[in-house]
Order: C-alpha cells, then structure tokens, then sequence
C-alpha cells in the first residue's frame, strides 16, 4: 500500500559549530536590517514591524514585492497578508508563529510551474499557512516538517528508496503547525504534507491532481493532529497515513473519486512503525474507482479504506460506499501484522466486497454492524472473532485475498483539471492572526456522526 515517501527544509550548511536555527535566522534578519537602515535604502522602511509591540499586516506585493521577503521580516503573530496574484517562487517559513494568509484563496496562487519542489515549507513552530493556493509543484504542495535540512527537500523526508529512515533525535518534530482554507492541486507528490510535525490542525482545505495522495501525515508519535472537514478528489491516494499514531483524528472529511479511499500504513522506510491507535469517524469515502486520476506507484485501485500493518485504529460512523474492489482491506505487510483494529457502525454498500483480511489470523480485527447485508466479505464466511467485537487472534485457514480488478492507468499529475473555486475563509482581508497555538484543543467524537447518502 505504500511505497515511498517526501520532504523539507533547512537552517546551515559548512563546517564548524553552527547556532540553533532560529536564533541564527533573527541575527541574520537583524544585522540586514541594521545595514539597510543604516544605509537609507531599506524598502518599505515606514511598514517594516518593530523588533518588539504587537503583531504587524505585512502586505505582499504593496510593501514587499516577494512572499519569501515578507516572512523573513515577520515576528511571531505577524499576518503577511497575500493579494490576488501568480506567486512563482517557493517559501520557507522558518520563524515561529508567523501566519501566511492569501487575500483571496482562489487568486492567491503559488505556482511551482513544474520546476520547483515544494510550494510552501513550514519548520516554524506554530506557524500557519491558510486562505491560499498552491499548484504545480514537483514534491508538495504544502509542507510542514521538524526536518530542517534542505538537501532532503529533492529526495523526499524521512525515508523512501535510496535512503534510511529519518534520524529522530537529529531532527525533533515541529510543535505546532495549522492548514486552513488551502487549495493543493497538481502538485507530483503530496498536497498538503504533515511529517515529523505534531500538535496540528488541517482543515476546510482541498486537495487534487497528486500522484501520491491529497493529504498526508506520517512519522509522529503521539501525533496531537486533527485533520477535518477537507475535501479529496482526483489524486492517486485521497489521505495517506504512515507511522503516523496516538492522538490522531480524521473527522467529516470527504473523500471521493481518488484511486484509493484512505490509507493507514506501518513501513520501515520511516521511523516510529509500526502505525497504532489513529481514529478515523464520520468520514465520507465514495466511488473511489476514478480513471482520470494520477496513477499510483503499486497500482491500488477502487478500494475504500485500506490498513497495511496499522495496530489498534478506530473506523466508525464513516459513509464507505460504491468501491469497486472493496470498501475496506486490511493486510500484513512487511513483517508489520494487521492487529486489534476495530470496524464499527460504518455503511457499507454490496456494491464491491464489503471486507477483505489478508492476513495470518484474525490478529483481534473486529467488524461488526456496518449495514452489510448481502454484501460480501474475503474470507467468507467471516470466522466469528472477526464478525464480533471486540475481536480475537485467531489463525486464519483461509486468508482473504483481493478480488483482481484492471485499473485504468490513469493520467499525469500535470493534467487533471484545476478544482472549481473553493470557500474562503471569512474576513480574510482583516481577520486578526491566530498562530497554531495549544492545538488541536479538545476532539468530541460524538459530534461526529454517520453521513448521509447524499453527502
């Protein structure tokens, strides 16, 4: 279900001690700062923020003619506040707490013009990307990431052919990050990209047109992450999941017309396996059988839900409906066993088959009471440490296997078709900044509840 993985951004290179990241960019903003003043040439110098008061609107192109100059400059709470145009560069956020907001989500546009890796790349804690759009990237759209060393950025972070799981200690997760109101599309790999980052928010966005998947979080343990209320179409994979446990939520997010639903993953080309405790409620996943979608790697395709290795996860109150291989398949994979996961309440449809269990044992997976019937299930009949919750291990005579379906090959990330616009979020032009602070805050599951159909 998975086979490689993505990216970053850094603070030094070269020999001898080097300062901590963020005390290394402040001094280099301030001896610039001192030098330009000092020369009468400073641009803006009458919008440019104080070293200390309250937070500052840094107007990109009014008052800085670059996205990238404007969030060198901003200090922690500082909106730089994005107007209507085509950005073509790439921005790092490197300081705390800064918050980039576009003026208008859907003609505020990053665009990576298929020559440049990542739009927007966040190693700020508690930084903020929101009410913009990025597109037409060669890794990701939006990324944020503890991994602050830009030679990863090409090859992708943390791990993937070629290279070894991503050193934790080296590199300690980003504290604090939220995507709000973002639009990724065409992007090669990810659209909005959660690695080695925990205590987060993603929500309202959309994400289209990815060759991997439209949202992604991997390697975080706990991770402290809500992801909610976003909507996935035409990508290889809608949300993909990787060593990513505890503290994990995906909630009424819409996930429809990718190649493959969800996927929740252990592997060992990223540190933290195996996967354990994610929780997955009141989703909608629908019709993932889409032909006009960028082809995935290993082929995946028409499967609602999938869980490859991934321990003690919660699939409840979601819509899983209209696959045409199956709406969930749990499987053993690279040495990782699919175990304790728990399948409950969920609508699942007839169309495809309702439960696949590729495995040794039952591994103490239950799925009970998700309106199957006459659908069927691989193995059938289910054993009835399976059918039952809670479940227990028990061998598996005979293990589940995937019904062979011929998937179309599907298209380039470059050519599936832009999204139509896409909500804003309120009061852009003056709302006052909120840095991702004391996130996600409290998650109520029972808010959470079965779709209808129609949604």
């Amino acid at each position: 279900m998975k086979f490689r993985n993505p990216a970053v951004s850094w603070c030094g290179v070269g020999r001898g001690p080097r300062l901590p990241m963020g005390l290394c960019a402040a001094l280099t903003a301030w001896v610039a700062l001192v030098a330009l003043a000092g020369c009468g040439v400073l641009p803006g110098a009458d919008d440019r923020p104080a070293l200390s008061g309250p937070p500052t609107v840094l107007r990109v192109p009014a008052r800085y003619p670059s996205i990238q100059e404007a969030v060198d400059i901003a200090r922690s709470g500082d909106v730089v506040l994005v107007s209507p145009g085509v950005y073509r560069e790439s921005v790092a956020v490197r300081r705390a707490g800064v918050i980039l907001r576009g003026a208008d989500r859907n003609r505020t546009v990053i665009d990576g013009e298929f020559v440049r890796a990542n739009g927007v790349t966040v190693t700020g804690a508690g930084s903020v990307v929101e009410n913009l759009t990025v597109r037409n990237h060669l890794a990701n759209g939006v990324l944020f990431t503890g991994v602050t060393d830009e030679r990863l950025q090409g090859a992708g972070a943390g791990g993937g052919a070629g290279y070894d799981p991503l050193d934790t200690v080296k590199f300690p997760p980003l504290q604090g990050f939220r995507a709000s109101y973002v639009t990724a599309y065409d992007n090669a790999l990810y659209g909005i990209y959660a690695f080695d980052a925990r205590s987060g928010v993603i929500e309202h966005s959309y994400g289209s047109g990815h060759a991997d998947s439209g949202i992604y979080v991997g390697q975080c343990d706990p991770c402290d992450t809500v992801v909610r209320h976003n909507t996935l179409e035409h990508n290889a994979i809608g949300v993909e999941v990787t060593n990513a446990s505890r503290a994990l939520y995906f909630l009424a997010n819409t996930v429809r017309r990718n190649r493959v639903g969800i996927t929740v993953n252990s592997n060992n080309l990223e540190a933290l396996g195996p996967q354990h405790e994610a929780v997955v409620v009141g989703n909608t996943v629908v019709d993932n059988n889409d032909a006009g979608s960028p082809e995935q790697a290993d082929g995946g395709f028409g499967i609602g839900i999938g869980v490859g290795g991934g321990t003690g996860n919660r699939f409840e109150r979601n819509r899983v409906t209209g696959h045409r291989v199956a709406a969930f398949v749990l499987r053993d994979v690279q040495g990782y066993p699919v175990r304790a996961n728990r399948v409950t309440a969920n609508a699942v449809d007839a169309r495809g088959t309702a439960l696949v269990v590729v495995a040794r044992s039952t591994g103490g997976n239950c799925f009970a009471d998700n309106g199957t019937s006459g659908a069927a299930t691989s193995p059938a009949p289910l054993p009835r440490t399976l059918a039952t919750c809670p479940g227990t291990d028990a061998p598996l005579t005979a293990p589940g296997s995937v019904r062979p379906v011929e998937a179309p090959p599907g298209i380039s990330f470059k050519e599936v078709p832009a999204p139509a616009p896409q909500p804003q979020l309120p009061h852009a032009g003056d709302a006052p900044g909120r840095a991702a602070l004391h996130l996600p805050g409290p998650v109520r599951l029972a808010d959470y509840r079965l779709p209808g159909a129609a949604s």
